[in-house]
């Protein structure tokens, strides 16, 4: 039986959105969603945002208890991405968003920091 992961990386493949603006739009890193690809278990909260970017109701897809609350609000489609600032003002609205935004912001970093270490001192 697929698991989340899978359902999430499948959903993204046959939306036709690439990765990249995906990864763009949420503000995470290429290996972050391809980690969440491996999870059996996701947080509703981020596949409610990917659902939102690639235009997806995940509501049926997944038995969870907080299936409910993956109902989402599609956001329209134009051939570019949006501009953040308007995202960053939503943000500041919302405290969680907030939260959020800081926390993949701080993953980001972190992966970066650990790609220049491994780059510099070599895997151990």
């Amino acid at each position: 039986m697929t698991h989340q992961g899978e359902i999430l990386q499948e959903a993204i493949k046959n939306s036709g959105i690439s990765i990249s603006r995906l990864v763009q739009e949420l503000g995470i890193t290429r290996p972050t969603i391809y980690r969440k690809f491996k999870e059996t278990t996701l947080d509703y909260s981020f596949v409610k945002r990917v659902g939102e970017v690639i235009q997806h109701d995940f509501t049926n897809d997944f038995d969870t208890p907080v299936q409910s609350q993956l109902h989402f609000t599609p956001v329209p489609v134009t051939g570019t991405v949006p501009v953040r600032q308007h995202a960053l003002q939503s943000v500041d609205q919302d405290p969680t968003k907030a939260l959020l935004a800081l926390q993949a912001k701080y993953i980001a970093l972190l992966e970066a920091y650990n790609e220049l270490l491994l780059k510099v001192y070599g895997p151990k």
